[in-house]
């Protein structure tokens, strides 16, 4: 299917299929069969990064069975909670539940695409006008219905007799699979919503809670989706480091990453956290046009959604130049690696999250007021559940939990001086294993900073 023309279809050289009286729905299930031989899932990641992959010793995952196991997950999040369903607007709660994507970015804040997920029932996507093919693939989604947005973009002043069309397709879809249950978990939505389903009798419970559990242990074929990630990032990572020449602006070396990660089929960077010299302290300053110099300290943290909807969150600090760092340069340096590796050390299943932060290694007196705001959290199809604090900033309403197999967390380092010109920024992607971890990612640290 790589490029050929589905059969039967309309490729190249073939003459349109004439339109006449009566033909409208044989012309549109053609349409839909050639959307669907072409959907980029299906056409796949390319050969520049099958043969990456293929050199890493990556294997391809089951995506048939990462997409059943997603439901499963979902579904006993929902029995757990006694919910009849959940109903799901966030694209990447939509990716986890179906593995389709729809213009992701622009329906993160057009609310124009939802799912619904019975606990026992059927999958509905609700979604974007004459978008019915985009899911076909995934062979997860029972029916695909058109999305009734209420969003003032297309409603107006007329918002109320949208909300009450819309809430009347959710309701349907509750009585016929709910039974007496009239409890579903939704993660996004308006106080529109929430008041046109409790008039129809429909109470709304956390559906972040539900997601980010379900989200929360890693099937073996969502690790390897990961790894292939992973792989696709550190490659175009590579890219960058050899754009890394003096001269060159901070936005110029940060479009390398992003280029290398669509070359390779990864989708989006959810942040433009990249510095250079004196800007690399405070953390937190995107990047800009400055133009690096000889011998700065360029530092970026990749917040990178790549190959088939995954995370590879990796931070690494680089010297610019052919020179040699300086000694406050090489000491920052040490003091960030030093906390990633005794921090990643401790992570092993079954240590409890507060016990984890008490023992971990934090920044210096001088480093600690611009210490970064975490020391570790979850990653999956984004940052995901946990947030795990600097024990000083552990409040009552801070949640406790337990490091379990399957679980991959970030461990974070951000080391620079209150006041100081530079920073150093480090960021590791783990795998909590049956006897310890696995540290995902391999980009190796700069040699010349380390010492080496």
């Amino acid at each position: 299917m790589h490029g050929e023309a589905p059969k039967g279809g309309f490729g190249r050289h073939r003459k349109i299929m004439p339109f006449e009286p009566g033909s409208i729905e044989a012309l549109r299930e053609a349409s839909r069969q050639k959307a669907v031989a072409f959907n980029q899932h299906v056409l796949g990641y390319g050969a520049r990064a099958e043969a990456e992959w293929a050199a890493a010793g990556v294997r391809p995952p089951d995506l048939a069975a990462m997409r059943k196991y997603r439901l499963e997950r979902i579904r006993a999040e929902l029995r757990r909670r006694d919910y009849a369903g959940a109903l799901l607007y966030d694209p990447v709660n939509i990716r986890y539940a179906t593995d389709s994507t729809n213009m992701q970015l622009w329906v993160a804040h057009n609310p124009t695409r939802h799912c619904f997920v019975a606990t026992d029932g059927p999958v509905v996507l609700f979604d974007y006008f004459s978008c019915e093919h985009l899911s076909d693939h995934a062979g997860v989604v029972d029916e695909v219905r058109p999305a009734v947005s209420w969003m003032y973009l297309y409603s107006g002043e007329l918002t109320e007799q949208k909300v009450r069309r819309w809430g009347a397709g959710i309701a349907d879809l509750v009585a016929e699979h709910g039974g007496d249950n009239r409890r579903i978990a939704v993660d996004h939505i308006n106080p529109d919503g929430v008041e046109e389903l409790a008039r129809r009798g429909i109470t709304v419970g956390n559906g972040e809670a539900v997601m980010e559990n379900a989200r929360l242990i890693k099937s073996q074929d969502e690790i390897l989706a990961m790894r292939r990630a992973i792989v696709a990032c550190e490659a175009a990572m590579g890219e960058m480091e050899a754009a890394l020449k003096p001269g060159i602006s901070e936005n110029e070396l940060w479009a390398e990453l992003h280029r290398g990660n669509i070359a390779r089929g990864g989708e989006w960077i959810e942040t433009r956290l990249l510095s250079s010299g004196p800007r690399t302290n405070p953390w937190f300053q995107e990047c800009s046009s400055r133009i690096i110099e000889e011998g700065d300290l360029v530092a970026f943290d990749t917040d990178l959604i790549g190959p088939y909807g995954f995370c590879a969150d990796l931070s690494r600090t680089w010297l610019c130049g052919d020179g040699w760092p300086t000694n406050e340069q090489r000491d920052l340096f040490r003091i960030a690696a030093d906390q990633i590796a005794h921090n990643t050390d401790l992570m092993r299943p079954g240590m409890n999250f507060r016990d984890l932060v008490e023992r971990s290694a934090v920044p210096p007196n001088d480093c600690f007021p611009a210490r970064y705001g975490v020391l570790y959290h979850g990653v999956g199809l984004a940052d995901e559940y946990p947030t795990l604090p600097h024990a000083s900033d552990w409040t009552d309403d801070t949640p406790d939990g337990v490091l379990q197999p399957g679980m991959v967390l970030c461990a974070e380092s951000y080391i620079g001086r209150l006041g100081g010109h530079e920073g150093v920024k480090i960021e590791e992607q783990i795998l909590i294993t049956d006897t310890g971890n696995e540290k995902l990612s391999a980009y190796p640290l700069d040699a010349r900073l380390l010492g080496g």
